[in-house]
């Protein structure tokens, strides 16, 4: 869609775009030196385009739709590296740089409760990684913004919402729930094609429902009707980071089908979630957790969650048959220094005899990334991760400090897995973000190591070189967000 044209007089600005018009009254001529200005004119453009809407108002109503506006985003830096302790011939440490960021569009509420949302998404490496040896690539950590630049629309939604009550979103979207998010740990975050509503009947009580056609991951230009378990490059998805295991020939998925609900009440709180992922497996998931609020600075909490996964898949003749469980207990903590969590959480998944991985988890659009909801999923790995059935436990400290005016979070943990085909592991990591403040207010500088030791094929780097061998995932992220 073309913009036909535009035309500015003094107390009016109409923007045309075919087959729409879009029309309001600003009092007054633009004071702004053009950077205001041309946000407004931003917003207007990107209404016309993606909706159609006509809006008509009054100068002082059109002047607050512009106000009650929002523009904002992030810049980001990142620099990724894993170190195998290469040495032989055919074996490569991985590395990538990437800059770029996040820019998001949101209108004001308009037409009693509408309104339109559109994000920005770009990444690229200027010309700093080494992009030899493809479709491997095996000098670059290719997860984190894939071997080319991206610069796509990641988001470009019409919604409609009625505040604490109901939410209905239809368009390109960022997800938040258990099995299907954002897993926002890369340059930039997943993104989802379809509708997804909120209704909230009763205070705390929200009931969810969305219907997801399509994709776009994290290292995609487009969306995809593809997701994690296939191999990159699928019909021309640029799909990094993922736990391949279907072939290149492989019939694409249709998407998603999910319901969910959750309700809090005095430190409490439930959810249920159910997943029709099409082509692949069923899934129920829930959870429940408590938090003892005493007044003293030192509140105990417990949680549990639930999975059950079945159905036909491609993934394997046999079907899907997984079960998992966890709990998990700690304390929030109040100290001079700033507030802190210890926690101690446990998760098993049961072995099966047959389906996919004997007990395995389907997780298509988290597999590879480690953003699934388990409480012991470390940094680099868990059990949604293509482990296959075990046990394994996870120890997290997360401190904030405020020394002498400068804020700091540190975060520390271990966790550890022992499958029944995959042999064991241990993830010892730790976390340290700085946030300046002042001047340099919405910076953060942060840095995550983790140590990945073991004596599974799963922790080499795809090559098969580093099989029974650790290998330090280093990762260097600077965000401004504004």
């Amino acid at each position: 869609m073309e913009i036909a044209s535009q035309k500015v007089h003094k107390n009016v600005i109409i923007v045309s775009c075919w087959p729409f018009t879009i029309g309001g009254i600003i009092s007054g001529t633009p004071k702004e030196g053009g950077v205001v200005f041309i946000k407004k004119r931003i917003v207007i453009a990107t209404v016309a385009v993606l909706c159609g809407v006509s809006v008509s108002a009054q100068a002082e109503t059109l002047t607050d739709f512009f106000k009650q506006s929002k523009i904002d985003g992030q810049i980001r830096s990142y620099y990724f590296s894993r170190d195998y302790g290469a040495t032989g011939p055919n074996t490569y440490n991985q590395d990538v740089f990437s800059l770029g960021g996040i820019l998001n569009i949101k209108t004001a509420p308009f037409l009693g409760g509408f309104g339109v949302g559109v994000s920005f998404f770009t990444a690229h490496g200027l010309g700093a990684n080494d992009t030899s040896g493809g479709p491997t690539y095996p000098h670059l950590d290719a997860t984190v913004m894939g071997p080319q630049s991206i610069d796509a629309l990641g988001q470009a939604y019409l919604q409609y919402e009625i505040p604490k009550t109901l939410l209905i979103r239809a368009g390109d979207q960022e997800l938040d729930t258990p099995w299907m998010n954002g897993s926002d740990s890369r340059m930039l975050p997943a993104t989802y094609q379809g509708v997804f509503a909120d209704v909230s009947p009763y205070h705390d009580l929200h009931l969810y429902g969305m219907r997801i056609f399509r994709w776009k991951s994290r290292t995609s230009n487009s969306y995809y009707n593809d997701n994690l378990f296939y191999s990159a490059n699928y019909e021309g998805d640029e799909l990094y980071g993922g736990g391949t295991k279907l072939p290149t020939g492989a019939p694409s998925t249709s998407g998603t089908l999910a319901f969910g609900a959750s309700y809090s009440l005095m430190g409490a709180k439930a959810t249920a979630w159910y997943y029709d992922f099409y082509q692949f497996a069923k899934m129920f998931y829930t959870t429940a957790d408590y938090t003892l609020k005493t007044g003293t600075g030192f509140d105990p909490f417990v949680g549990a969650q639930y999975m059950r996964e079945w159905g036909g898949s491609l993934l394997s003749r046999q079907g899907v048959d997984a079960t998992a469980w966890g709990v998990i207990g700690g304390v929030n903590y109040k100290t001079g220094m700033g507030d802190g969590t210890l926690s101690v959480a446990y998760n098993a998944l049961a072995p099966q005899t047959g389906g996919f991985l004997n007990g395995g988890i389907v997780s298509p659009y988290t597999v590879g990334y480690a953003t699934d909801p388990l409480y012991t999923t470390a940094m680099i790995r868990g059990f949604a991760d293509n482990l296959g059935p075990g046990h394994g436990y996870k120890i997290k400290i997360a401190q904030h400090l405020d020394l002498m005016g400068q804020k700091f979070l540190a975060i520390a943990a271990f966790a550890h897995f022992t499958t029944y085909y995959n042999g064991s592991s241990s993830y010892p990591y730790f976390d340290l973000t700085y946030f300046p403040g002042g001047a340099f207010k919405g910076l953060s500088i942060r840095d995550r190591v983790e140590l990945a030791t073991g004596t599974s094929a799963q922790f080499g780097n795809g090559a098969g070189f580093n099989t029974g061998h650790s290998f330090i995932y280093n990762r260097v992220m600077l965000t401004y967000a504004f």
